[in-house]
């Protein structure tokens, strides 16, 4: 790891420490040429892995789009980055695990995302559901309102 401070290529670990439920580490290191310490992030990253979309296209998993797509319903509600971090972890996980033969349907990976948001925020989770399951009209969100 280059140190941000001098761009030395030499660093040391001082302390590692899981995070996220021990979907990442978190480790704490020092140059060794100017002493400079600073934290860096190790996480998960899902490898090689098709997405099927709906008409049956195929595309490499993103870990941007899946943000993106969370970030947007949880936009001015109240979370932090950690939890933030921890949902789009725990989601990942799911993913990885539903997965068979390096491929899953875009439609699991909804149901996945809106079980998560659900636990975490329930107006995030009806702003998905909204979308991703296409309501359209008032009673479409009754239901599921009424459902929760």
């Amino acid at each position: 790891m280059r140190c941000p401070n001098c761009s030395n290529d030499d660093t040391k670990v001082l302390d590692s420490r899981p995070v996220d439920d021990g979907g990442a580490i978190r480790r704490r290191r020092a140059c060794e040429k100017c002493e400079f310490r600073f934290s860096t992030y190790e996480e998960i990253e899902i490898l090689d892995l098709s997405v099927v979309k709906k008409d049956g296209s195929k595309q490499a998993f993103s870990k941007e789009k899946l943000e993106r797509s969370i970030r947007l319903p949880m936009e001015k509600r109240p979370h932090t980055d950690e939890t933030f971090r921890k949902l789009v972890s725990a989601i990942e996980i799911d993913i990885q695990r539903k997965a068979k033969d390096g491929e899953i349907s875009s439609q699991e990976i909804g149901e996945i995302v809106m079980k998560k948001l659900k636990k975490v925020d329930k107006v995030a989770y009806i702003r998905f559901a909204a979308v991703y399951r296409q309501f359209e009209d008032v009673n479409e969100f009754k239901v599921e309102l009424n459902k929760l």
